[in-house]
């Protein structure tokens, strides 16, 4: 989620940075802090009432005497507002229900534009990875390339897209599910279409579609960069149809971020999941705690052990350990991680999950979005361009080898000392870290 809430992230660190710097804190200053909050979120597209209700029982708690007489007052503010962003968002993290009658249905609706095909596929893929044996369905017949669209996420997926054409959606969907339970498909997943906008036909059709299927869940996808009209069509598509949780979209764009802190308050449905990239495995269960503390600039370290343990195997794992107690690293080896690095995201999506306070050296106060994703294929396309004897010891890296090198990877020499010199330090601090002279931030 490289630029989502940046603009929020920044402007509430600002206020609590402010209050720091005063060690105890007055009730004037507090209700200053409050009103300074109230305009970030206002600003981050929240909704109205949303924030002033918000506001509203922060400074109920805030200004309680435990607060005020405490010895770290600001902690226990920066506290408060954790918890109650937690509160706001869902205050724990919503599973998909599961059917007692297999297969289980869900129902997939939104307007036109808001990432729902594409979505299908990555809920797809997700149940795939989950152990389940999910079937896609057809049911926009009506956007041109839809069908086809689907069909295109479903084979990138590996799951199986039912489909009959143009006809009559009610009846797709109640044939998929008939085809589910016929071939031992566990889970439907109904993608139907959408309008530019809200309509009685969309919703007659959407209505009708539920009934014949009965699914287990509604699921609203959420286009997060249209801010507060998102949340008003969260609202009139709950009125309508009752869904059971929305699913936010685009939460990598540069979104102010307001209907992921206003379309649970307004609808009462919970977040069940957040798209936060183009590729079908970005899709990420929603966990309300873990987002309050990435606005809040504490980072998100469950999220970013979760990724590791995906982009990492236990064998690999087992082989790094080893070389970091032998010290036998090798440029082949910082050659995997760069790998590792890309498949969790990139190094901006790692940042973004570290706490701020962790202190990360020249890094500290660079913001995901300036670092130059670029620059690990580039130290890839070195390390490819040297021989197994150049990979194994650097140290024989002369000008003419160099030279070399940067002409077959089409980087200069002065790369390749950059290079050579990150893999020297992180030599080091592996040996520190053996020698038991350095600690990890986090342990």
């Amino acid at each position: 989620m490289a630029n989502v809430f940046s603009g929020l992230s920044e402007k509430l660190n600002h206020v609590f940075t402010k209050l720091t710097k005063r060690g105890t804190l007055t009730e004037l200053e507090i209700k200053q802090a409050m009103r300074e909050i109230r305009i970030a979120l206002l600003e981050a597209d929240v909704n109205l009432l949303v924030a002033k209700d918000f506001v509203n029982r922060v400074s109920e708690k805030a200004l309680g005497q435990a607060v005020l007489k405490s010895l770290s007052p600001t902690q226990q503010v920066i506290k408060i507002v954790s918890d109650e962003l937690t509160e706001l968002m869902g205050s724990t993290n919503s599973k998909l229900l599961v059917s007692s009658e297999l297969p289980t249905v869900i129902m997939m609706c939104g307007l036109q534009g808001a990432g729902k095909t594409t979505l299908s596929g990555k809920l797809a893929l997700h149940l795939k990875k989950s152990g389940k044996k999910p079937l896609l369905c057809a049911c926009d017949i009506y956007r041109p390339a839809a069908i086809n669209q689907l069909k295109v996420v479903g084979t990138q997926a590996g799951v199986e897209v039912y489909e009959e054409g143009t006809k009559n959606p009610v009846t797709i969907a109640k044939n998929a599910v008939k085809y589910a339970k016929q071939y031992g498909f566990d889970t439907v997943i109904v993608d139907t279409a959408g309008r530019l906008h809200i309509d009685e036909e969309l919703m007659q059709e959407l209505i009708d579609i539920s009934n014949a299927v009965k699914p287990t869940e509604i699921l609203l996808t959420v286009d997060s960069m249209t801010g507060q009209d998102a949340v008003n069509v969260a609202k009139s598509f709950n009125e309508k149809l009752e869904i059971t949780g929305c699913v936010l979209t685009k939460l990598d764009g540069d979104t102010r971020g307001g209907a992921c802190l206003s379309v649970k308050a307004v609808t009462g449905k919970p977040i069940k999941f957040a798209s936060v990239g183009e590729k079908l495995q970005d899709l990420e269960p929603f966990f309300p705690d873990r987002m309050a503390k990435r606005i809040l600039g504490m980072g998100d370290v469950m999220s970013l052990i979760e990724k590791a343990q995906e982009a990492i195997t236990e064998e690999d794992a087992k082989k790094f350990e080893k070389k970091f107690k032998e010290n036998t690293f090798t440029l082949d080896d910082f050659l995997s991680q760069f790998d590792m690095i890309k498949k969790m995201g990139g190094v901006g999506d790692i940042m973004n999950m570290l706490p701020g306070n962790m202190g990360m050296g020249k890094f500290k106060g660079v913001k995901a979005g300036e670092i130059d994703e670029g620059k690990i294929e580039r130290n890839k396309a070195i390390i490819c361009s040297m021989t197994k004897k150049e990979r194994k010891d650097p140290s024989i890296l002369n000008y003419s080898r160099k030279m070399r090198i940067a002409k077959g990877s089409g980087t200069t020499v002065q790369e390749i000392n950059q290079l050579v010199k990150q893999f020297d330090q992180t030599k080091m601090l592996m040996k520190q870290f053996k020698n038991g002279k350095k600690r990890l931030p986090f342990m």
